[in-house]
């Protein structure tokens, strides 16, 4: 079980750094101060889709390291 949880920690690890490096830079620029930057982008389904998946990835990430982290798992 000890190995199970250390190769699922390891995989979603790696596929969190891939997904943070799929999404689009969220940089406002000067914009960002005045709100202006939100005036005309709008949050596209493959994006909303992808912030979806990488929050269910860091969440298995977060337990597996809990689990690990106390010992639970022996």
């Amino acid at each position: 079980m000890l190995t199970l949880t250390w190769i699922i920690q390891i995989t979603s690890a790696l596929l969190l750094i891939v997904l943070i490096l799929l999404h689009s830079p969220k940089g406002d620029g000067i914009a960002g101060i005045g709100g202006a930057s939100q005036l005309f982008s709008s949050q596209k389904s493959a994006e909303s889709g992808l912030n979806k998946l990488t929050g269910y990835i860091s969440a298995i990430f977060i337990l597996c390291t809990f689990l690990l982290g106390f010992g639970i798992i022996k």
